[in-house]
């Protein structure tokens, strides 16, 4: 694997789009329902899909991950767009409701950690009661049913960090950091619309947001350094154990 020298050199350069564009979205910081706004607030995930497939993609089994990270990028912009207009709630809500499926299918359910899943969905429960009593219609069913979806890629992509053995990595630790920020986002989202106005909800809902996406779309970063690596092993193993004789 890379040295993170070597990592940040190589994936750097790739990320200055979205540091810019994030930088951009909060110089401005519009409010009014606008397609400049939703452009805007759109291009930092713009940014990191950019990103993913300049870092390299196919459509080959070991590519699986960055692919589904990808889907979930995508689904992710449109409900970005989708949620600039409050009339578009439930559809955008739909978007990251299936963003967060796709991410949960690409984190996967190895190791299992049954006791942080437990711990997880008892804070969820928690939440899903605060926010009850501020629901009406649809959104008594979808918000509960999308505050488990993303408790679930939360519980995913923290249960990928084993500590104690040697199958943790750095990608993972983002991805982790990225469940936990997308959790936090979205739980300051719908306090905000569902419980009680927040002070600056805004900056800190789609700062804690951009800063999940980032650590989501940082977890497909070393693919590509694996499968080289799994080729290298495969060459070497191949011609140690099958010598062709001239």
């Amino acid at each position: 694997m890379s040295s993170t020298g070597q990592v940040i050199k190589s994936v750097g350069p790739k990320l200055v789009p979205f540091f810019k564009s994030v930088s951009v979205y909060f110089v401005l910081l519009a409010e009014q329902p606008s397609l400049l706004t939703a452009c805007f607030k759109c291009l930092p995930i713009i940014s990191l899909i950019v990103f993913i497939l300049l870092h390299g993609i196919n459509l080959s089994e070991e590519y699986a991950f960055p692919r589904r990270i990808l889907t979930g990028l995508l689904f992710s912009c449109i409900g970005d767009a989708l949620l600039v207009w409050p009339t578009c709630f439930v559809p955008g809500m739909g978007m990251f409701a299936v963003a967060q499926a796709v991410y949960i299918s690409a984190f996967g359910f190895a190791p299992l950690s049954p006791i942080l899943g437990a711990i997880l969905y008892a804070l969820c429960t928690i939440v899903i009661y605060l926010l009850l009593p501020g629901l009406n219609g649809i959104l008594t069913i979808g918000v509960p049913l999308y505050t488990i979806l993303v408790t679930t890629m939360a519980w995913r992509a923290i249960a990928r960090v084993q500590f104690f053995e040697e199958l943790w990595t750095w990608t993972k630790m983002c991805s982790c950091a990225g469940g936990i920020f997308f959790v936090i986002s979205d739980a300051l989202l719908g306090f905000h619309c569902f419980y009680s106005p927040i002070l600056y909800a805004q900056v800190i809902i789609m700062a804690t947001y951009y800063a999940a996406q980032f650590g989501i779309a940082l977890s497909a970063v070393d693919t590509r350094d694996n499968v080289k690596s799994l080729k290298q092993r495969w060459s070497y193993y191949s011609s140690t154990f099958n010598p062709s004789f001239t």
